[in-house]
């Protein structure tokens, strides 16, 4: 061996030996804490890794093992986690934040936070909605990671395709993570818009202008789609007699014309394309399915939701099933064919993201996640499969450290008094919620919740 290779051998093993001594000391002075004697749900696959300790320093999670292997450090804030499952944090990937106003932000992130939701994306942006970002990011705020938009891209909002690669580029310069697509645009509009998204790397997402079609989403790369928007219309037969006639909410009044034979090739065109869908079950079952408006209004969540608020919703669920062409079986066939689609699109290898569009119609912040999770079960998907849209694979879609509890991933966890890959449901018994390393208790967030009830419901 040379002796400058000596030399730097040497110099390697003494930086090793140094970091070995300071390690113990970095430790206890940073802020640790450990989940002792929890089982995990690591979300890599379909398990649980019983009787473990986590340990969390400064933001990471650095160990899982054994219970009786793991050392607790000196110092540590200790969580019993017995007869309790830790699983990674949630994604709401159809949110709206409707204000910045620090009470309102306030509002928002707890109703978020308390129910397990770490992460956001905000799909109707604005500039305010930058500093906000970066705020909940550094700790400033309190709130949930926020993925955001800009302003949306719609047929009001863009006059021509030049005017829609110029907003492209202004959103893009500005900093925002993706352009929101509403209805409205032509196709000419829509190609001038991806072709620049694309240009910048720039993801584009939302709804499938009906003048283009889901085949030209495809091809274009849309980012995610979302409501499952264009899909009833590409299953449309061309020799169809309703084609054109009255679709309804999301075209649910054409579900009995639809050639679904045709759904396992358009998941797999999905799949091949890059295309994720984030489908908002919940919102389109709830609003179009028997489900008496009165049940609605009096869940539990509403409390939450002022009065006048929830009158709206009840009104717009009453008039869309009282609007001329309504049928309430095409409605109940629309919600198995979205279902079936669902599940096409999730065995075909198309990916599916966790969003149930709130705070929309019966839609509660965080609250709402959990009723996607049922609607994506009822759909097919297994608790596992169904909590994999909120966690690993929005990790994989963002490309973000979070959406599993392993060494070093970002500690932003769910602590819960049942397994959720037994029953769904039990994804609502949450005992405690880590957010960037930072622990919130049952009772810190039931007593945060207490505060914003503003009606009570039967």
């Amino acid at each position: 061996m040379r002796a400058s290779q000596l030399l730097q051998t040497l110099h390697k093993l003494r930086l090793a030996l140094f970091a070995i001594c300071l390690w113990p000391v970095v430790w206890a002075n940073a802020e640790t804490t450990v989940f002792v004697n929890v089982n995990v749900v690591p979300m890599d696959s379909e398990r649980v890794l019983r009787q473990q300790s986590v340990i969390v320093v400064d933001g990471l999670i650095t160990m899982v093992g054994s219970v009786d292997e793991v050392s607790v450090p000196k110092g540590a804030a200790i969580i019993d986690g017995t007869d309790r499952y830790l699983m990674p944090g949630l994604a709401e990937m159809h949110a709206h934040v409707t204000s910045t106003e620090p009470d309102q932000v306030q509002r928002l992130s707890t109703l978020f936070v308390a129910n397990g939701v770490t992460t956001i994306r905000g799909m109707l942006g604005r500039k305010s909605h930058l500093k906000l970002r970066e705020q909940f990011s550094s700790g400033e705020v309190f709130g949930p990671r926020l993925i955001t938009s800009g302003p949306s891209l719609n047929g009001r909002s863009v006059s021509g395709p030049a005017d829609a690669s110029r907003q492209v580029r202004e959103q893009h310069a500005a900093g925002y993570d993706f352009i929101k697509v509403h209805p409205g645009l032509t196709q000419e509009e829509f190609v001038a818009l991806a072709d620049t998204a694309n240009e910048l790397g720039m993801p584009f997402a939302g709804h499938v202008p009906a003048a283009a079609g889901l085949s030209e989403a495809l091809r274009l790369g849309m980012s995610t789609i979302d409501h499952l928007d264009g899909y009833f219309a590409a299953l449309i037969p061309t020799t169809s007699s309703g084609l054109g006639g009255y679709g309804g909410f999301f075209d649910v009044m054409l579900a009995a014309e639809l050639d679904v034979d045709r759904i396992a090739a358009i998941a797999h065109a999905t799949r091949d394309a890059g295309v994720w869908n984030v489908p908002t079950q919940v919102l389109v079952e709830q609003m179009i399915d028997a489900t008496p408006a009165a049940d609605l209004r009096n869940r539990i969540e509403m409390r939450y939701v002022s009065a006048s608020t929830v009158d709206e919703w009840v009104a717009a669920k009453n008039a869309l099933r009282l609007e001329r062409g309504f049928d309430p079986a095409i409605a109940a066939l629309a919600v198995e064919t979205r279902r079936r689609l669902i599940r096409a699109l999730y065995n075909s290898g198309a990916g599916l993201l966790l969003g149930s569009d709130a705070p929309q119609s019966f839609n509660v912040p965080g609250f709402s996640v959990h009723r996607e999770l049922q609607a994506l079960v009822a759909a097919g998907l297994t608790p596992f499969e169904a909590l994999g849209t909120g966690t690993v694979s929005v990790a994989s879609f963002l490309g973000s450290n979070s959406g599993y509890v392993m060494a070093g991933k970002d500690a932003d966890l769910i602590l819960l008094d049942a397994n959720p890959l037994a029953d769904i449901n039990n994804s609502q018994r949450i005992h405690g919620v880590m957010l960037r390393g930072r622990w919130y208790s049952n009772s810190e967030l039931n007593s945060s919740l207490a505060g914003l009830v503003v009606q009570t419901t039967q």
